[in-house]
């Protein structure tokens, strides 16, 4: 199975240095309109929570405490792709000491992680959809 690992790995970068910085850009713009969308459904999840929250229930406040770790997660995220077109705006304009591999290597890390989050914002959907589903 890690070979398998190795492989996806190896192909997903080579798949990055074939992309110009331009598409990778647009990539960015992408995950931060999603980021910005995740933003909106919190909110959502928030005011649905509060409105179905019944008294005491732990499972209530665990979800409500997700949805504050959520919305937390989201603003570093953003953050860190918003440092991510900075560098690639110091990199277009010919800033020395910076090389286009780094660009293309933090590119494949938030990639990574935006997969991750992805999945995990997923879950905790499910969790909240099931949770108002026995109210």
């Amino acid at each position: 199975m890690k070979m398998e690992t190795t492989k996806t790995n190896t192909k997903a970068a080579l798949l990055l240095l074939g992309a110009s910085l331009e598409l990778l850009h647009q990539e960015s713009m992408e995950w931060l309109d999603t980021v910005a969308f995740w933003k909106d459904e919190t909110k959502f999840f928030a005011n649905l929570l509060k409105n179905k929250k019944t008294t005491g229930s732990e499972y209530a406040k665990m979800l409500e405490n997700l949805d504050k770790i959520h919305e937390n997660l989201f603003d570093y995220l953003e953050e860190d792709i918003l440092l991510h077109e900075k560098l690639l705006s110091r990199l277009h304009k010919g800033e020395k000491g910076l090389s286009d591999w780094d660009y293309r290597e933090k590119h494949r890390s938030l990639g990574e992680r935006m997969d991750l989050f992805t999945t995990d914002f997923r879950e905790f959907k499910k969790m909240v959809f099931g949770y108002v589903k026995k109210l």
